[in-house]
């Protein structure tokens, strides 16, 4: 649904900036697998492409934005 591309969309972009911003903080430590913070990363990175990619979930709002507006279920 429209709502849940909306909430998917917004997690794994927020995900990925707090994790790329922590990398930067750590320097190249943050790269290192030791590290838990270069885990994170990985992992955020893994929610923009699983169940759809951050493009497909892009799709979805709009087509729901062209057919009637936003529809947020509530």
């Amino acid at each position: 649904s429209q709502a849940s591309a909306m909430a998917k969309l917004y997690a794994s972009e927020i995900a990925q900036t707090v994790t790329s911003e922590a990398v930067q903080i750590h320097g190249g430590y943050g790269y290192v697998k030791e590290y838990h913070v270069e885990r994170l990363m990985r992992d955020a990175k893994i929610t923009q492409i699983y169940e759809g990619t951050s493009e497909i979930q892009k799709i979805v709002i709009s087509r729901g934005i062209e057919k009637g507006g936003l529809y947020l279920g509530v």
